[in-house]
């Protein structure tokens, strides 16, 4: 699995070390490995965000990196569309008000466009994960306990309901279930699920005795119907608690990996513990990662409505910024917003370049993590030769200056003219000029900076001198000049100075000659872009040339 020369496993990242984990505690285990499933519960009361969607990328990750080390894998992607509805969702009409705890499954879809509002967000979910060239297996929570899937594992639950009670206040100290069975029937009567109590299984007639309460369902308290009966645990008409399902979903489907976000570690705890013990299957690998925060530091959420959906990301940047994002590393919190979609579009277009290049990393295991990031990025799918890559930022700045009805004619030509483009522009160049665009246009684009690149004494003093010396700058010459000029002056290399002028005027290490493109937005207007480091576009746009 590793290789004897440098010691790598597999292509060198994080995905392969997990899955090279998995495989050694698999043959530990005895347990066959001819189908190592991996799988992503998504939760359906609500718009799928990066975050969630996320996890199912991560999971998808790992399926290959099993792949890649010989092993058959395949990813489950479970809609939990059995859960409750516990409050409005961001995003959907106040009318959801009157369907709170009933199963998202049979909530109306308020928007008539699918059988259900679980079918709704869960379609949302396929949709992300096809857009992204995701291959998953689907189960819908829903038709898996009507299916009766889960029997077996919800028959053993009930019938150690005592001693799961007793280890979940072992483990995580909550007392609840040593009085109720961590069982939530669907009432009978109102259709409603988080306000039922299940106080007693018959393992007989495979039945629990619940009533209708009122419950604390979100931030508000629903009251129950007050109905009291019987529900037979085997027909779908109920589901297991989270602190025992995700146990009986893994023991059921034989998942061998699931990775979680530490909001549900207690959850996952009592889980593991439930899969050795009650239902005889050692749990899945798990690998924990941080959740997904917006720029104020808060959890990018459903329920507090400030998420991110991947529909959302998609409108500016391609599906390979997304898998990027997930699969350069799982550890870490890290904020996410539109705004950062130039930094993951050229980072991209650098892992890009760096792969096709002949020079080679001197360390063996950063360069194979550098190319295993980029193929496990393109799924393993890597094309012939790297695409046509301009700064995200630059083609953001162009598209504002372009004549109306001419965008990608513009955009086109004045990368022609930076020696940035020596062929007409192919669908995948169009496609990234439009993107740009509607980034650039989109609402809060004009408060959206880049993080000014660091520079050294030297690097600072020479963008000083060249921001000074352009403005009396009459042709791109002139441009070439002042730059050449202001490196050698403070002894620089230009591998050291045009970098860190294109930081500050694009984000990107990488840019437009400079000369023609100082001329089209103007030397005045650059030499106070640089020397306030600002990378804002306006008002500092290209001018359309004469």
């Amino acid at each position: 699995m590793a290789s004897q020369e440098t010691g790598v496993i597999g292509r060198g990242t994080w995905l392969d070390m997990v899955a090279h984990e998995m495989v050694q505690r698999e043959e530990a285990l005895g347990r066959s490995t001819s189908l190592m499933r991996v799988e992503s519960g998504l939760g359906a009361s609500g718009i799928p965000h990066i975050g969630s969607v996320g996890d199912a990328i991560r999971s998808y990750g790992v399926k290959l990196a099993l792949e890649t080390l010989g092993f058959k894998s395949e990813l489950i992607a479970y809609s939990d569309d059995l859960d409750g509805l516990r409050k409005v969702p961001a995003g959907f009409p106040d009318s959801l008000k009157e369907y709170i705890a009933p199963p998202v499954s049979r909530i109306p879809d308020p928007f008539g466009c699918h059988g259900s509002f679980g079918a709704h967000t869960g379609g949302l979910l396929r949709d992300a994960l096809d857009d992204l060239g995701i291959p998953y297996t689907f189960r819908s929570g829903a038709e898996v306990y009507k299916s009766g899937l889960l029997n077996p594992q919800i028959k053993k639950v009930l019938e150690g309901a005592r001693l799961v009670g007793k280890m979940i206040k072992e483990l995580t100290g909550q007392e609840k279930y040593l009085e109720v069975i961590p069982y939530t029937p669907i009432c009978e009567n109102c259709g409603r699920l988080y306000t039922t109590v299940a106080t007693s299984y018959d393992p007989a007639a495979q039945t629990v005795h619940y009533r209708c309460d009122s419950a604390e369902v979100g931030h508000s308290v629903v009251k129950g119907c007050g109905f009291e009966g019987d529900r037979k645990v085997t027909e779908g008409e109920g589901k297991l608690v989270w602190k025992s399902e995700f146990a009986a979903r893994w023991a059921a489907l034989d998942i061998r990996f699931e990775a979680y976000g530490k909001d549900i570690a207690e959850s996952v705890k009592i889980n593991d513990w439930i899969s050795e013990h009650v239902l005889g299957h050692p749990p899945p690998f798990h690998a924990r990662y941080e959740m997904f925060q917006d720029k104020s530091g808060k959890k990018v959420s459903k329920s507090v409505g400030n998420v991110i959906t991947i529909q959302d990301w998609l409108a500016y940047a391609s599906p390979e910024s997304v898998r990027l994002l997930m699969f350069k590393r799982i550890v870490g919190a890290r904020s996410i917003s539109v705004d950062d979609v130039p930094l993951y579009m050229d980072e991209f277009d650098e892992l890009e370049d760096r792969y096709f290049a002949k020079k080679r990393d001197a360390n063996a295991m950063k360069e194979a993590k550098l190319r295993g990031l980029y193929e496990y990025t393109m799924l393993l799918k890597v094309p012939q030769g790297p695409g046509v890559h301009a700064p995200y930022r630059l083609l953001a700045e162009l598209s504002e200056a372009a004549p109306e009805g001419a965008l990608e004619d513009y955009v086109a030509k004045r990368l022609a003219a930076y020696g940035m483009l020596r062929a007409p522009p192919g669908d995948a160049l169009l496609t990234r000029i439009r993107w740009a665009a509607a980034w650039a246009r989109r609402a809060g684009a004009s408060a959206a900076r880049a993080e000014a690149p660091r520079l050294t004494e030297a690097q600072a003093k020479a963008v000083a001198g060249f921001a000074a010396a352009i403005r009396g700058a009459k042709s791109a010459d002139d441009v070439q000049a002042a730059a050449f000029d202001a490196l050698r002056a403070n002894g620089l290399q230009a591998g050291e100075f045009f970098p860190a002028v294109y930081g500050l005027l694009l984000g990107s290490e990488k840019g437009p000659r400079l000369g023609p493109y100082v001329m089209d937005v103007g030397p005045e207007a650059v030499a106070a872009r640089l020397e306030r480091g600002d990378r804002k576009g306006a008002p500092g746009s290209p001018r359309a040339p004469p």
